[in-house]
């Protein structure tokens, strides 16, 4: 026995392709303009890229050579802080060189190494100000800490800024590093 359950109410015929497919009211179009009805001056606007770049460290600023970090270990002096541990070594350059490390020992996963190193370039970045009242130049090695990860960059600005205001009145009150420290790291 052949069922015809909903033959009849089924349609073979296809609409012409000038038809809209779904019924429209009377003024239903007019809702939101189509893709090339958008209104002007409403898109992205362009970046001035060069201004943007004014604020990157350049190359010359940052410590790039596995030799030059070890340099600033064994001869710099060491200063622990909550949030970073800061290696410093005088230079007869015109401008101060930073390198940031951030171990998987001491942060963890790839995106928190990452994001770790971003705030303390930005630290650095935005401590020009300070870092220029600084009688001598120096090479930093900024180090991570676990803290580093929750907090915002506030902190960690503060005490570098406070690290820099205390090497910029005199070398002399910082600890020598030893040999033994930087083994150990």
């Amino acid at each position: 026995m052949e069922s015809t359950y909903a033959e009849e109410d089924l349609s073979t015929k296809q609409p012409t392709p000038g038809q809209k497919a779904r019924l429209s009211r009377k003024d239903g179009d007019q809702e939101r303009p189509g893709r090339d009805q958008a209104p002007p001056g409403k898109g992205t606007q362009a970046i001035n890229s060069s201004t943007l770049l004014s604020f990157a460290l350049s190359k010359e600023e940052r410590l790039l050579k596995r030799a030059d970090f070890l340099r600033v270990y064994e001869r710099g002096r060491r200063i622990e802080g909550r949030f970073m541990t800061v290696f410093i070594l005088p230079v007869e350059r015109p401008f101060h060189r930073v390198g940031v490390t951030a171990t998987k020992k001491a942060i963890g996963k790839a995106h928190d190494r990452n994001r770790a190193k971003r705030l303390l370039r930005e630290t650095f970045r935005l401590s020009r100000i300070e870092l220029a009242a600084a009688a001598k130049k120096y090479d930093w090695v900024l180090n991570a800490r676990r803290s580093l990860l929750h907090t915002k960059l506030n902190k960690p600005l503060a005490e570098f800024q406070m690290i820099v205001s205390e090497v910029a009145k005199g070398m002399d009150l910082l600890p020598q590093s030893s040999q033994k420290d930087t083994e150990n790291e």
